[in-house]
């Protein structure tokens, strides 16, 4: 689980951080056989990261596709964070296919789930600052 599952999406993550896209979503594919795999701990990190990857490639349609998996498990990830922010994922992949009504709900769900939030975390700033830009 180590080799093929968390060493590959660290280095993708790694990638991510670099500027290097393609080559995150290269590591990720000796990840994708585990995808939606029943095995425990599942928390989609290789699909988020796959998502981000898609979107710093400006790939929304791939990317949104990586994150509505995490969406549409959402009982597998239990209270992990990274189900909600897979809405944000979402409203920013929508929001590159000029998809604008798709991603001001993606957007809006995701600052529901956060309404409760210290304001000053900086992802929701961010979330903030952009779902105002589509107004």
């Amino acid at each position: 689980m180590v080799n093929r599952y968390w060493i590959p999406t660290i280095r993708a993550a790694i990638e991510i951080n670099r500027g290097n896209p393609a080559r995150a979503v290269d590591l990720l594919q000796t990840v994708a056989p585990y995808d939606l795999a029943r095995a425990r701990p599942r928390f989609f990190y290789p699909d988020y990261v796959r998502g981000q990857a898609y979107l710093l490639s400006r790939r929304g349609s791939e990317a949104a596709a990586e994150f509505q998996k995490i969406i549409d498990h959402r009982g597998v990830v239990w209270n992990q964070p990274i189900g909600a922010i897979a809405y944000l994922g979402l409203a920013r992949a929508y929001a590159l296919q000029d998809d604008t009504p798709k991603a001001r709900s993606a957007y809006q769900f995701f600052l529901t789930l956060w309404k409760d939030a210290d304001p000053d975390i900086p992802i929701l700033k961010q979330a903030k600052a952009e779902y105002a830009k589509l107004q």
